[in-house]
């Protein structure tokens, strides 16, 4: 597959040492947008992602792996060994960045810190997404999406009070953190364009959680109390008859005078009980169970016909499988299609929309060390040095 000159990041090479989600999805924007990333991973195991999910024939190229993982190259090396070491050196020398997702202070034992690349190449930019930080009382514990949850108070923020404790279903963490070290990473390169020099960099997913609850943080550290959109009296999920609607009863002058005229109530935005947002606070379980038993009567499509007369925030709740195949996912173009070796490999593609320098499919998702001569050929290895690194092992 061909490159493309014009995309923004298409002089841009990217050593990747991440694995599983937080770094991969980052490393995935980049190539997506030109840069030549180029993957190291283990022999015989690589990334996590191939290695920790059952699938079928042996979850190397399973479809979680595929999903973070295309328009990149793989090389597998083996990294306890000084030659290996030497192959990062002499490719870090031709490259703008470095990411992983460690735990603090690997790459620093491995020798391939910032101050140590830094002398290779002055630079060099340094990406690091960790669990929880460079420093403090958990900088070195193990960093994952549900611990994160827990510990950024996420999974205690709930709508309604009696709701279970529950792991969000959705890598929420992972993803956020990993857009956030997009953004570090594109800023210290055009950093790099005033000064000259490279950095290091980090993002971790406690902090992307902190910086997700911007608003009810600020209500807290402000007001001392909790603020959640979802828990507001005239919003919530809903069951109909043949499935389910959420609406959104705010950003209106009268939400609730709206709602009751679509669900055929009386207007209780006139009963004193619930005139004011105070009041309808107050009695949201009475308000809620009176929307529930309407909106059980009918259909999904009945009701949403009647609140989109009243221009009321609502919408169908889908499975993935229907928000998939949904006309604006179409119309969006959101599902991309890859060349795979079985057929069509369909792929979430990116939610960025540009006129210029636009994402494009280069590469399939690679398989385990599958680029590596060609990597170690462009860094001036010779053929006759490459079969010696593969029959040492050093090279998979």
């Amino acid at each position: 597959m061909e490159t493309s000159a014009t995309q923004p990041l298409s002089d841009v090479r990217v050593i990747d040492f991440t694995q599983v989600m937080l770094g991969p999805s980052a490393t995935q924007v980049l190539a997506d947008y030109g840069a030549d990333v180029i993957k190291i991973e283990r022999p015989g195991a690589g990334d996590l992602s191939r290695s920790s999910i059952p699938d079928d024939p042996d979850g190397l190229d399973n479809p979680v792996f595929r999903s973070l993982n295309r328009n990149k190259r793989s090389i597998a090396l083996d990294l306890r060994k000084e030659d290996g070491k030497a192959i990062i050196y002499d490719l870090v020398r031709g490259a703008d960045v470095v990411v992983n997702n460690f735990r603090a202070g690997v790459m620093e034992r491995m020798g391939f810190g910032h101050d140590e690349l830094a002398r290779i190449n002055p630079r060099i930019i340094c990406a690091f997404g960790s669990g929880f930080g460079r420093s403090g009382p958990l900088a070195y514990k193990g960093g994952q999406d549900i611990l994160a949850q827990a510990l950024s108070g996420v999974m205690r923020r709930k709508c309604n009070d009696d709701e279970p404790l529950a792991v969000y279903a959705t890598s929420l963490c992972d993803y956020t953190a990993g857009m956030h070290l997009v953004q570090a990473i594109l800023l210290a390169l055009l950093q790099r364009e005033k000064t000259g020099r490279g950095q290091q960099v980090s993002v971790s997913l406690f902090e992307s959680m902190l910086a997700m609850q911007m608003q009810e943080a600020a209500m807290w550290l402000q007001r001392g109390r909790h603020f959640s959109w979802g828990s507001y009296p005239l919003t919530g999920g809903f069951e109909t008859t043949d499935g389910a609607i959420v609406l959104v009863g705010a950003f209106k002058t009268n939400p609730l005078q709206d709602i009751c005229a679509a669900l055929g109530l009386r207007d209780l935005s006139a009963d004193q009980r619930y005139a004011t947002f105070a009041g309808q606070v107050a009695h949201k379980a009475e308000l809620q169970a009176m929307f529930r038993e309407r909106f059980a009567s009918n259909t999904t499509e009945y009701w949403l016909a009647r609140l989109d007369e009243r221009d009321l925030l609502c919408a169908p709740v889908l499975t993935l499988a229907e928000a998939l195949g949904h006309d604006q996912t179409k119309a969006n173009g959101t599902v991309v299609a890859l060349d795979g070796e079985a057929g069509p490999l369909p792929l979430i593609g990116t939610p960025l929309a540009m006129t210029e320098g636009a994402f494009r499919l280069r590469r399939a998702p690679p398989a385990l060390g599958a680029d590596g001569e060609a990597v170690l050929s462009e860094a001036g290895y010779s053929a006759e040095r490459i079969a010696a690194l593969k029959r040492t092992g050093i090279v998979a």
